[in-house]
């Protein structure tokens, strides 16, 4: 049976976790949609892993809307959920014309980074018929205003800010929170606070899921590695294997590890 946004909220009520990956065509989606995996993510990480950016702004929609025709083309009952680029939802208006075309492109979820400004857009998204997840903590698309890739609510005051917009945006009509880089306490916090699910990436293992980059968990990335990061593909034999175990991992609790997660 095909995935839905109602499935991920059996998985919270249940206390079972689920998983997520990233992936931008239709030979990965069928893969991981095969091994399992419940929500595939068309991330604007495409930037980084596909095109060597350094960092997701220079993707646009046009792009978007490609690769997930691409991955729908191969997704096998996965959700799959569809990253808005940078200033792709600058206001509602152009918020609702872009995510309608990723909706139309094949997406059954789209994600929007920021806090309680993007209230207004999520309702009217949401009142016409277009599932939203609220992506909080490391928001990629802030990196010049956060001033690089760092932890975010490691402090109470920002904690406690973190806390209020995920119940704001849940109110508003956000139906998955997702949280980037925040302490394990934190999003332990806010997965027991809102009725949302929510996805985890550098969040500890007490979110309702993980999500990470395909190309990280297959060990796939030059440089150094993200503390969240764990190789797959190692123990595993085969790509195939490495999203079977990622999804075995995840549903077991075993990952995230405490050596994968941040603390406060």
């Amino acid at each position: 049976m095909a995935v839905t946004i109602n499935t991920l909220r059996e998985y919270k009520e249940k206390g079972e976790a689920f998983s997520a990956l990233t992936a931008y065509d239709a030979t990965f989606a069928r893969l991981m949609s095969e091994a399992g995996v419940d929500v595939i993510l068309i991330g604007d990480s495409l930037g980084m892993v596909l095109q060597g950016n350094d960092s997701t702004l220079p993707v646009t929609m046009e792009q978007m809307v490609y690769h997930v025709e691409c991955v729908a083309a191969g997704n096998q009952g996965s959700l799959i959920m569809a990253d808005m680029p940078f200033m792709s939802y600058s206001t509602p208006e152009v918020a609702m014309e872009n995510a309608a075309e990723l909706m139309r492109a094949g997406a059954h979820m789209v994600k929007l980074e920021g806090t309680d400004w993007m209230s207004e857009t999520i309702a009217r998204l949401s009142e016409r018929g277009i599932p939203v997840c609220a992506h909080l903590g490391l928001t990629p698309q802030f990196v010049n205003k956060l001033g690089g890739f760092k932890v975010q609510g490691r402090d109470e005051k920002h904690a406690e800010l973190m806390i209020e917009h995920a119940s704001e945006l849940v109110a508003a009509g956000a139906d998955v929170i997702l949280l980037e880089c925040v302490p394990a306490p934190l999003a332990a916090r806010i997965t027991q606070t809102v009725r949302a699910p929510v996805i985890g990436i550098g969040a500890g293992c007490d979110t309702d899921g993980q999500v990470l980059v395909m190309h990280d968990m297959l060990d796939a990335t030059p440089g150094r590695k993200p503390r969240f990061v764990k190789n797959f593909l190692a123990d595993s034999g085969s790509i195939r294997g490495a999203f079977e175990a990622y999804v075995k991992a995840v549903r077991g609790r075993s990952f995230p590890a405490e050596e994968h997660t941040f603390k406060a």
